[in-house]
């Protein structure tokens, strides 16, 4: 059974920095795109960053060049950076592996930016 262990939260001012990480289990992870999602009060949850099982990331517009996604297959780990943290960051953040939302979310981890 796939499960996800997400860890890393908390709260920051502005401009602050956050790194998550993600335990995985029940998968191979070595093989598997990799992904943050991030669900914001009042919004649908959203892919925030991928990685690609050759290290290929993608990033959505509003945090290029502030946050930095990697993995370590060997611990069965995926990461997030989070750089010049900013409100409209707020949420929760889960990751998951593709197909994505084909296995049981895990809890998350609430990521709040406020002054």
């Amino acid at each position: 059974q796939v499960q996800f262990v997400e860890s890393g939260g908390g709260l920051v001012q502005p401009g602050g920095s956050l790194r998550l990480s993600c335990k995985v289990f029940g998968i191979i992870m070595n093989i598997q795109r990799m992904g943050w999602f991030r669900q914001s009060p009042g919004t649908q949850r959203e892919l925030v960053t991928n990685i690609s099982a050759t290290g290929t990331t993608t990033y959505i517009e509003s945090v290029k060049g502030r946050f930095t996604i990697s993995r370590d297959n060997a611990k069965a780990e995926v990461y997030l950076q989070m750089n010049n943290l900013q409100s409209e960051d707020t949420g929760v953040y889960y990751c998951d592996a593709e197909p994505w939302a084909s296995a049981d979310w895990g809890q998350g981890t609430q990521v709040t930016v406020a002054s």
